[in-house]
């Protein structure tokens, strides 16, 4: 089978039969550490650039303090979570915040049309916690083995070098879950203005974990003081004709001036469990959680009051890891967080060395001292402490080694069963529902916008991709579809006849519960296309 010229293999030369999902136990997770296919990918993608960043490339950072309210709205911190960074009122944590682009290299301009990376390190009196995410809320997939596919698409062609549209939509016209990321990019909303006038969230669903063992699922969002306020492309282009940093500048300028740029912390919180009531999977990235019904509830504040010293010491050589969490936060079976879990951490080992957090920029905070058995390495430059120099190990008989924490009054301890597989998301309903909802929130100018956007990328596109993104569009919205279509001089009724996407869900429909990406379900029938009921 190896032997055509079209099969996708491994490096080892397997075919590769699944290059859609992670497999996971049961269809929500989580998944399982004998991924191979997904480490050799993910792993081989995080080593594709030397020595600049692989996305996030482009970026600048500052410090700054977190102080906790002691509350998650109304009501006690500790009601929901033992994390001390929230539930110990007005302490301040020191943080580091770096910004940044995505797909950007890293000379590139700062009003291009990309998320915004929004990193924060808390260097908390239990170690260092690390948020990493966006400013739109969502994210372009929701499994985390289609990443390095993601970004080849939005970076440039391997042959001309230059980023292509029709390459950026040939991805997205496959993945449905990407049109609500998409509506977001394509609008103003994809150039912000300046980085202290826009939004950060962590994107990902995490835990909160409380002293009884209880845990919720929750969100992190960050909302600026300053308000949010972005740029149309036309703004953008002035803008850049000029200056090419000018997020940067403008960051580094309101600090020197003693405007220090402030953003409320809020916490999205949920029961934990599959939460089936819902149309859509809590634990999906691509999706928002409504806040009629999960409201943002403030739990402190984000000050940042200095900028760095050294640009290359302190924000090149920042190093963020979706697994840094403290105790009282913790991982959900989101499948994004777990890859990124993994690959994170992966990355800044291959970028900066082994031992990137004995750097002074992601160690802890003073008085936080690193204790591990860990040793040499490239780059060694301090011995982590214990008893013994001679012991790295543990335990030790002769009592010399370092020992384990005290365990926790009661741990948290989630049920998992299901058959292990490569499953499809079959809560598919609000693929399209959330991005039509996007859209028609948008005032009139920022549809214009987003419709002049789209309509430039469609004339660049051939016909199969425009026919199947006009498709996509006129489901998220008729007026959405259209609008684009007859910008772009797209038969609109041809890109209506189309079918729906093979081995997926029609729009507005989801899967039956358990289907593989084979089409088979766990029961071993076929797959249903019916509504959710």
């Amino acid at each position: 089978m190896t032997e055509q010229s079209n099969i996708l293999t491994t490096r080892q030369g397997h075919p590769v039969r699944d290059n859609q999902s992670t497999r996971t136990v049961g269809e929500r997770g989580p998944a399982t550490l004998e991924n191979y296919q997904f480490i050799e990918k993910i792993t081989h993608f995080d080593r594709e650039r030397i020595p600049e960043r692989v996305v996030h490339a482009r970026g600048a950072g500052a410090h700054g303090y977190f102080e906790a309210y002691g509350k998650i709205g109304d009501e006690p911190a500790s009601k929901y979570t033992r994390a001390k960074v929230l539930t110990q009122t007005g302490v301040k944590t020191p943080t580091f915040v770096r910004f940044s682009t995505v797909a950007g290299a890293k000379e590139s301009p700062e009003t291009e049309r990309d998320p915004r990376g929004f990193a924060i390190k808390f260097k908390t009196v239990d170690g260092n916690w690390d948020l990493v995410g966006n400013n739109l809320k969502v994210f372009f997939i929701r499994d985390a083995i289609k990443f390095p596919d993601m970004i080849h698409a939005f970076k440039p062609d391997p042959v001309t070098n230059r980023q292509e549209a029709w390459r950026f939509f040939d991805f997205v016209g496959m993945h449905p879950e990407s049109l609500h990321m998409v509506t977001h990019l394509k609008s103003p909303w994809g150039i912000p203005a300046t980085f202290r006038e826009m939004e950060g969230s962590g994107v990902n669903t995490y835990k909160l974990v409380n002293d009884a063992g209880e845990a919720v699922l929750c969100k992190f969002h960050f909302e600026p003081k300053q308000g949010v306020r972005n740029l149309t492309s036309a703004q953008a282009s002035a803008i850049q004709a000029k200056d090419v940093g000018h997020c940067t500048r403008d960051l580094y300028d309101a600090i020197a001036a003693g405007n220090f740029p402030e953003w409320e912390f809020c916490v999205q919180i949920m029961p934990d469990g599959p939460n089936d009531h819902l149309s859509f999977d809590p634990l999906d990235d691509t999706k928002l959680w409504p806040v009629d019904q999960f409201p943002l509830l403030p739990c402190g504040r984000l000050v940042l009051d200095r900028a760095p010293s050294n640009f290359f010491a302190e924000v090149e050589q920042s190093a963020f890891g979706t697994g840094v969490l403290v105790d009282g936060i913790d991982f959900s079976d989101d499948k994004m967080l777990q890859g990124r879990t993994l690959s994170y951490s992966d990355t800044q080992r291959y970028r900066v060395g082994a031992n990137y957090l004995q750097l002074p920029i992601n160690a802890p905070a003073p008085g936080v001292v690193a204790r591990t058995n860990q040793r040499d390495g490239q780059m060694t430059y301090t011995v982590d402490g214990g008893p013994n120099a001679n012991v790295n190990y543990e335990p030790s008989v002769l009592n010399q080694s370092l020992v384990e924490a005290a365990k926790p009054t009661a741990e948290y301890h989630q049920q998992v069963e299901g058959k292990l597989g490569r499953y499809q998301t079959s809560r598919t309903t609000d693929d399209y529902t959330q991005a039509g909802e996007r859209y028609r929130t948008f005032q009139d100018w920022e549809r214009d916008d987003l419709i002049a956007n789209l309509v430039a990328d469609m004339k660049a596109c051939p016909e199969p991709i425009q026919l199947r993104m006009v498709w996509h569009f006129w489901h998220c919205d008729e007026d959405y579809g259209t609008r684009v279509a007859q910008g772009a001089g797209i038969d609109l009724e041809k890109a209506k006849a189309l079918p729906p996407l093979p081995g997926r869900a029609a729009p507005g429909k989801a899967l039956r519960a358990g289907t593989y990406t084979d089409g088979t379900t766990a029961q071993g029938n076929a797959p249903s296309r019916q509504a959710a009921e």
